[in-house]
């Protein structure tokens, strides 16, 4: 979503987005924010540029804001590492947080079971699977 209208987000993706993705096009809908009303809402709209800040934000199927990042433009999104925390959230959604995901966790790695048994032993349990890889 972007305060853009649905025409430059249609010429964004013909003329540019589909050269950098082997999709060719956006898998999801883009909506325009035109006027700033949801940025304004979620605190990324800014005033004097009358355009959103580039921000992502994670709801739950609650409606709860589980994840956010906000990015000024020098800087681009990691769209793998929104995944990785997209899935992370389900896993733990999954096991009704009987199984928590450490940093960098992805499908099939190392979980952790909250608790006092694990409170000092953290690194007995996840070792060298951290965000380094």
């Amino acid at each position: 979503m972007s305060t853009d209208s649905m025409f430059v987000h249609k010429m964004w993706e013909q003329d540019e987005l589909s050269k950098m993705i082997s999709a060719g096009k956006v898998l999801f809908p883009m909506l325009s924010d035109g006027g700033g009303n949801i940025g304004r809402m979620y605190g990324v709209y800014d005033e004097d540029g009358g355009v959103d800040i580039r921000g992502r934000f994670l709801i739950d199927p609650d409606g709860v804001i589980v994840g956010y990042e906000v990015l000024t433009p020098p800087v681009g999104r990691n769209v793998s590492e929104t995944l990785r925390q997209i899935q992370a959230y389900q896993h733990v959604r999954k096991t009704g947080a009987a199984e928590v995901c450490p940093s960098g966790w992805k499908p099939g790695k190392t979980v952790l079971k909250p608790g006092p048994d694990l409170v000092g032993k953290v690194w007995e349990e996840w070792k060298v699977e951290m965000a380094f890889d």
